[in-house]
């Protein structure tokens, strides 16, 4: 459970919106009984931009707008939260997600990490209560859900034996996202491929992913073509450096995936470390699914009330 717990916070900076304490404070939406205000979209822009330097090159409106989602979002996650009693973890494991999100932005240390969140007005405190909610989802997601986790052993066995010596890796961005109907799926692609051209994969993912990743851009790092699914791996192979894919229909919704880079890969293969791995990554991206899919059940039944 640790590794999907804080593979869900590798997220991937310098526009900082404004100073929230200059702002009159409005409540803008209700979500059940909760309000979020003016001022808590101007924080949550701050804390997005600290975590995501590509948001800089959005326009204004575009950074409070993906805020405002990313509040409803979790928002809408702690009244679940609530309803379950999840209420905390433990300091020494929050300790590791935090330390998981300042390495991947790329400080050496905490005390980097808090020098450069304090340019935007945001402090350690913000920081731990996000990251703390975010584990706790992920934690109900895997208790959950776990049990319905399908892996076939043998057949990853024998993939790992079949195995060439040399392997590509692709450095691989996402959009996912979904839609009601085939025709709604249609429009919204043809949207995000505008959007794409306009502002780049990196901020439309901020603007229109559901996946965790959409914080850093869709950013999932480095992967094996050993560790994708077999399906989505056509797709991948199928385009350059700097392209996307089209949608791969995945449970929940669709994934666009762009390859930023591609290299080659020459390693002794270790089968009982390679099964290993490539479990953890198929229970992942199958948690990842189920969470997507649970959000979506539940946000049906809470109260937006836009003021």
């Amino acid at each position: 459970m640790r590794n999907y717990l804080i593979s869900c916070f590798i997220f991937s900076i310098f526009f900082y919106i404004n100073s929230a304490s200059s702002i009159e404070n409005k409540i803008i939406l209700k979500i059940n009984n909760s309000i979020i205000t003016n001022v808590d979209v101007i924080n949550e822009a701050n804390y997005l931009q600290a975590l995501n330097p590509n948001l800089q090159n959005l326009k204004k409106n575009k950074i409070l707008e993906i805020a405002k989602n990313s509040l409803i979002r979790e928002k809408i996650k702690e009244i679940e939260l609530t309803k379950a009693n999840s209420t905390s973890i433990s300091s020494e494991y929050l300790e590791s997600v935090i330390k998981s999100i300042y390495i991947n932005i790329g400080f050496k240390n905490k005390k980097e990490f808090i020098k450069h969140i304090k340019k935007f007005d945001i402090n350690m405190k913000i920081i731990e209560k996000k990251l703390s909610n975010e584990t706790l989802w992920n934690q109900m997601i895997y208790n959950k859900f776990f049990s319905k986790i399908k892996i076939n052993k043998e057949r990853i066995k024998n993939d790992i034996n079949s195995i060439n010596k040399k392997s590509k890796s692709y450095f691989l961005n996402e959009i996912v996202y979904s839609a009601e109907n085939n025709n709604d799926t249609k429009i919204l692609f043809e949207e995000i491929k505008e959007s794409i051209v306009k502002n780049g994969f990196e901020n439309t993912a901020a603007i229109y992913s559901i996946s965790e990743t959409s914080k850093t851009g869709g950013n999932l790092g480095w992967v094996s073509e050993n560790t994708v699914n077999k399906n989505i791996l056509k797709y991948i192979s199928k385009v350059k450096i700097g392209e996307f894919t089209n949608p791969i229909i995945i449970p929940g919704g669709f994934l666009i995936l762009k390859v930023k880079d591609i290299k080659e890969v020459e390693k002794k293969i270790n089968i009982e470390k390679e099964l290993n791995l490539r479990i953890r990554s198929m229970q992942n991206q199958q948690l990842n699914q189920y969470s997507n899919i649970y959000f979506k059940k539940i946000k049906k039944d809470i109260l937006i009330d836009e003021k």
